[in-house]
């Protein structure tokens, strides 16, 4: 897949914080020559650039035999419904979708009452980086609390509970926290739990927006017990479970907690435009995925890949890098730099105010990526 030129304008996305992420309107071009190695083969952008890995084209394939029924009656659905509820450790209803922002959209929806708000960081997702669709779909207004390691903490819901049962206030109702955080950071299963005890306190619902929630279990113990305990176990009533940034193709799927969401989940993921036809090829990735463990297999090899570039790096204290809890790190280059950097081996630009960017690191990075990445790096700022 090809990245746009070093001399691509970015379309402009206004940040209401003041720092800027990896769609804003950066114009980069070479400023003086440097002579850099052979660039790697491929980009530290996004987990999103990478390809879909060979297992789940296979699981495919193997699904695309013959005619099954539509909308989730083939057994690869149902097979994928157990698995699922086996990792979960608690009866889900699951809900397989084709995006990130649509999963976040069904959860959110399935959890959300009338007059009520969603709570969320000023860096989450859902309020930065998916073009105002929640509170489209929604009708719903999202309430961004100031998170500078883009985690909701109890003291913010306390601060925003004093709404409830003022007539003149939406009301807070559910709180979306991300693993792993915008900012590579992580909750830990004791901070997930504080969040639900709290919100659930009030009467709110928790959502979890787990587009790299496979990361954050490789980073925190790598089996379905780390998965629970981050989840379920703690508390939380919905998961936004991603599977398209760790290698999957259009894969992505909603985990309500029943008793707690909507019974009409499943018609408002239709409404939302998110209910495969031939489901079959999401469900049989998932399988795929479950069965054999390659979820946490490609999640824990894109995190020692970010690992490996730190530690071909950290010596460098101008790039203010600290080691990475999942698959990205937050360097600071000086624009030069950068803008050679990006000319060469393409990557975001995450606050423009403090010449910021972002490299992240996908589950086929391979380890000469990473080694001849450092080389080039090294070089530019030589």
């Amino acid at each position: 897949m090809a990245a746009p030129p070093a001399s691509t304008v970015i379309p402009l996305r206004s940040s209401i914080i003041g720092s800027f992420r990896h769609d804003e309107n950066i114009e980069t071009g070479s400023v003086h020559d440097v002579d850099l190695p052979e660039a790697p083969s491929s980009f530290f952008a996004s987990d999103n650039f990478s390809g879909t890995h060979p297992n789940y084209l296979n699981a495919i394939t193997r699904a695309n035999a013959g005619h099954v029924r539509a909308y989730g009656g083939d057994q690869h659905t149902i097979r994928a419904t157990e698995l699922f509820r086996e990792l979960c450790g608690v009866d889900v209803e699951l809900l397989f979708t084709f995006g990130g922002t649509g999963s976040n959209v069904v959860a959110l929806a399935s959890l959300l009452g009338h007059a009520e708000s969603v709570v969320c960081t000023n860096w989450s997702h859902i309020h930065v980086d998916e073009t105002g669709a929640p509170e489209k779909f929604l009708g719903a207004k999202l309430q961004d609390v100031v998170a500078d390691d883009a985690k909701v903490r109890p003291e913010h819901l306390d601060e925003l509970a004093g709404a409830l049962g003022n007539v003149h206030h939406v009301q807070p109702g559910v709180v979306s926290i991300t693993q792993a955080t915008e900012l590579g950071s992580l909750y830990s299963a004791e901070e997930i739990r504080a969040v639900c005890d709290r919100a659930h306190s009030y009467g709110m619902r928790v959502h979890l927006d787990g587009a790299r929630i496979a990361n954050a279990v490789a980073a925190l113990g790598g089996d379905a017990k780390s998965f629970r305990a981050l989840t379920f176990d703690a508390g939380v009533d919905a998961v936004s479970f991603g599977g398209t940034k760790n290698g999957m193709l259009g894969a992505e799927a909603v985990l309500l907690r029943r008793g707690v969401a909507s019974p009409r989940a499943a018609y408002l993921r239709k409404q939302a435009t998110q209910l495969p036809s031939k489901q079959r090829y999401v469900s049989a990735q998932f399988v795929e995925a479950l069965e054999t463990g390659l979820w946490i297999e490609t999640a824990s090899h894109a995190n020692a890949m970010a690992q490996r570039l730190y530690n071909a790096l950290s010596d460098i204290s101008s790039l203010q890098i600290s080691p990475p809890a999942v698959n990205s790190l937050y360097p600071i280059l000086p624009p030069a730099v950068k803008d050679v950097l990006q000319d060469w081996n393409f990557f975001w630009d995450w606050d423009a105010s403090r010449s910021q960017v972002r490299w992240m690191t996908s589950w086929d990075t391979s380890e000469a990526d990473v080694d001849a990445f450092a080389a080039g790096v090294r070089i530019a700022l030589s």
